[in-house]
């Protein structure tokens, strides 16, 4: 008895000198930042309030997030970098807050000025709101397209994909979402790594109407569609920002396995015949430095139709001649074994029954069935029966160390940079056909 309590006692003094360190460290900083204040510009002043701010309110939340993987950003830090980059990035960034309700959604434009770009290219980070190395990959790549990312090559390819970086803007102009699902990832910052939905329980990537569903045999709880299609304050505002932007470019980014889709995601029996052919090419060259994964049609990966997503709303209501979803993560155990097995059916033959067939063809599946697409429909046992923690959740669709996390978001940047620049030489070229009234 007497250990036990001198065990609680002992933990009690740890968390109380952990918090004293804590206030002192935000105390102490604090200091510094209103000491300088009095003595720069104004320009410099605003950036200053901006990190006391960040400051304050990163003290007042104190999140799991934060204590235990301190190179993520919050919710309060994505959005204070994006102020702070609108004033350093060469009069190209400008952010806006659009609100439905209660919801209000961050929107970043990147654009240079004086230059039409061929390529329009709309990005949606954090739709299913546990991927956080989805806006993370995000807010890396802003800060390239604004000349402030790290771009330490150690290879000739990503030397030539740096170099990139600094021309990308005069071959594409940029809409951002960083935070697609800020409520609930705001309960995920708080330790509820596992939560996939918004706070009403609606899968977000259910609610579009396109061959949207009430119900499916392919739903959970964790992929529920709504009442009806956009009954949510979210996607309300994606429909609203994407039909006014008009992208000749949609990408959508996730996590949980790691696979390059394009449409349809609805129909699980073939590939998109509207500028297939050209999407898939992008695919293959794209797949090569970043990805070494499957690449397809986004329904036939998992064998069953998926209604109701962002993919194939704006590839067939929209008529986005360019429409992906990226999944840019799994565990490194899971991601071995995956890489290990997608060479192995390319090589035997599988290239060419990719092209012939897609996904859908019955040589990948028995990769597929361990390597299941969060894109497309929430697979994991937690999320019906609960017995994965939530520490599993996080580290089955985020990076748990600093030099994964590095690796993932650099390299995912590269590859955005070089999607919108490959996608820019076909509009150039004018190989990109003209959309019929019905897309197929």
């Amino acid at each position: 008895m007497v250990f036990v309590a001198a065990r609680w006692l002992l933990l009690q003094l740890a968390l109380l000198a952990r918090q004293a360190a804590s206030l002192s460290a935000f105390n102490g900083e604090a200091h510094r930042l209103k000491q300088y204040q009095g003595h720069e510009s104004s320009d410099a002043r605003d950036e200053t309030q901006v990190k006391l701010a960040t400051l304050h309110r990163h003290h007042q939340t104190n999140s799991t997030l934060k204590m235990k993987y301190s190179f993520y950003h919050t919710s309060d830090e994505i959005k204070s970098e994006i102020t702070r980059l609108s004033k350093h990035c060469n009069d190209a960034l400008n952010a806006t807050t659009v609100r439905d309700g209660e919801v209000d959604i961050d929107v970043v434009t990147v654009r240079k000025p004086g230059v039409k770009a061929p390529n329009k290219v709309f990005i949606l980070f954090g739709e299913h709101s546990r991927e956080l190395i989805s806006p993370e990959s995000g807010l890396y790549f802003l800060r390239a397209l604004c000349g402030e990312a790290d771009h330490a090559a150690s290879t000739a390819a990503s030397l030539v994909r740096s170099e990139a970086t600094a021309d990308v803007l005069q071959d594409a102009e940029f809409q951002l979402v960083l935070n697609a699902n800020p409520r609930s990832r705001r309960k995920v910052e708080s330790g509820d790594y596992c939560l996939r939905t918004n706070p009403d329980g609606v899968d977000l990537n259910r609610n579009w109407d396109e061959r949207w569903q009430s119900d499916s045999a392919a739903f959970d709880d964790s992929s529920n569609p709504g009442p009806k299609p956009f009954s949510e304050p979210e996607t309300r505002i994606f429909k609203r920002l994407v039909t006014e932007y008009a992208p000749t470019t949609f990408l959508t980014v996730h996590s949980g396995t790691r696979g390059m889709y394009m449409p349809w995601a609805y129909d699980m029996k073939h590939l998109a015949s509207y500028n297939g052919a050209a999407m898939m090419e992008i695919l293959k060259a794209l797949d090569k430095d970043h990805c070494q994964c499957p690449f397809g049609a986004a329904g036939a990966e998992v064998g069953y139709p998926c209604p109701g997503t962002c993919l194939d709303y704006a590839f067939a209501k929209l008529k986005a001649p360019f429409a992906y979803a990226f999944e840019i993560y799994t565990n490194p155990s899971s991601d071995q074994h995956l890489r290990a097995r997608w060479k192995q059916k390319m090589e035997a033959d599988g290239a060419s029954l990719l092209q012939q067939y897609g996904l859908g063809h019955a040589h990948f599946q028995d990769v597929f069935s361990n390597h299941a697409s969060d894109f497309i429909g929430a697979k994991l046992k937690s999320d019906s029966d609960n017995d994965i923690d939530g520490n599993e959740c996080f580290e089955i669709f985020n990076p748990s160390t600093k030099e994964s996390y590095e690796k993932v978001v650099k390299n995912w940047a590269h590859a955005y940079i070089r999607m919108s620049s490959l996608i820019a030489e076909k509009i150039r070229a004018g190989k990109v056909p003209v959309a019929s009234s019905t897309i197929e």
